[in-house]
């Protein structure tokens, strides 16, 4: 069951017990959360740097589309559908 629903107008970010750190001993970034742990790619990592809980979805998508220079048509669906299964994973809350 989805614990909300991501679009647009969400305002995405890290649910409250989850963290975003580089490790330096594995030299990546990990998501920690209590008695899990994920090993996200760079492109994951970009897109969890930009859930602050302020910036919409959209702009979000826009700024990303910008720094990979690829059309807002291709990046969207990608942020959303990660965006989506962290959200019901309780990773990011929207």
């Amino acid at each position: 069951m989805a614990r909300s629903a991501v679009s647009d107008t969400s305002q995405p970010r890290l649910a409250d017990h989850v963290k975003l750190r580089f490790d330096a001993i594995r030299k990546r970034w990990v998501v920690m959360a209590p008695e899990r742990m994920l090993l996200p790619d760079e492109v994951a990592v970009d897109v969890l740097k930009c859930c602050d809980g302020a910036t919409p979805l959209a702009t979000i998508i826009d700024r990303l589309a910008s720094d990979y220079q690829a059309p807002v048509e291709v990046v969207g669906p990608d942020v959303v559908a990660l965006l989506q299964d962290l959200c019901e994973r309780g990773f990011v809350t929207t």
